[in-house]
């Protein structure tokens, strides 16, 4: 199968045509748990630069955490087992319902039908076949999912009951409703999230840029020397700001791109402020793109 993707080792990453790539450090324990949800009350929150006032009218949950190597590969395992999704020419696929189109400038058709949701040939991505089940990389297994299209993530987040979160239920869980920049304040520290030149110890592996950590890895702990400072948002969630942009659900008529916020590892630190968005086509699969799911209170 091609998308037994390359292993770490330098001599199959070269077999394969692509620039040698050192193995992460070993793994690492955060006490985070990426099965965790947490429930967020229908209320206020601030929206946007200026922290305008905004409201929510519904209760919902969301995950602590992005969404792990390890949890969609073993998601990919339930899939392909159950034909949800299937594998071709070595990439994932799966089938969407399609958008409206009413044809406006720049507007792109996306029809019911098969789309991309892994792309297989690729060695950004952090995922290993055998040929009969998907797993994890060693040492990634807790970092968050990336090369990941906006279909994967949102058929992940359906098959386990739920779905993207909106933009407005993303922001309010990054930031609440006092008006703060980030999800743990106004100031921003080298040591609190995962950016570009954040000299965490993925950078001294991988340089500026680095790669991503794992999930929850920015809450207070230290790992060997390196101290980390407490990056949760008001309500405990991990990763709002850095590591990878998220998408999120949001389909906006006469506009066939989505939307992700979050910022990542190889932005700089003023995109990681809670207001900030980045967009793409919902085909696009890149190493600094992940997301989480959200779901209607239990």
């Amino acid at each position: 199968m091609k998308l037994l993707v390359c292993l770490l080792a330098v001599v199959l990453l070269a077999a394969c045509g692509a620039a040698p790539m050192s193995a992460p450090p070993a793994a690492i324990e955060t006490g985070i748990d990426p099965a965790s949800w947490v429930r967020i009350a229908a209320g206020p929150y601030s929206s946007g630069p200026q922290g305008q006032a905004a409201r929510l009218d519904h209760d919902y949950e969301i995950m602590v955490t992005d969404v792990t190597n390890a949890q969609y590969a073993a998601y990919l395992d339930a899939a392909l087992a159950a034909g949800t999704v299937k594998l071709v020419d070595g990439d994932v696929v799966g089938y969407y319902p399609g958008d409206a189109y009413r044809g406006h400038k720049h507007e792109e058709r996306i029809d019911p039908g098969d789309y991309l949701h892994v792309p297989g040939n690729t060695v950004e991505l952090r995922l290993i076949f055998d040929g009969a089940r998907f797993a994890a990389m060693p040492g990634y297994e807790d970092h968050p999912m990336v090369m990941v299209t906006w279909f994967g993530a949102r058929a992940f987040c359906e098959a386990q009951g739920g779905r993207l979160p909106t933009q407005a239920e993303w922001e309010k869980a990054a930031r609440g409703n006092d008006g703060r920049a980030y999800p743990w304040g106004n100031e921003l520290a080298r040591n609190q999230a995962n950016y570009y030149n954040s000299q965490d110890i993925f950078e001294k592996v991988f340089g500026k840029g680095g790669d991503t950590t794992p999930v929850g890895y920015y809450n207070g702990k230290s790992y060997g020397a390196y101290r980390t400072l407490d990056g949760a948002s008001p309500y405990g969630l991990y990763d709002m700001a850095g590591n990878v942009w998220q998408w999120t659900n949001d389909v906006t008529e006469g506009i066939h791109y989505r939307f992700m916020r979050g910022g990542s590892k190889a932005d700089y630190g003023y995109m990681l402020r809670s207001w900030s968005s980045n967009n793409a086509g919902p085909e696009y699969a890149g190493p600094s793109v992940g997301f989480r799911c959200a779901r209607d209170a239990q």
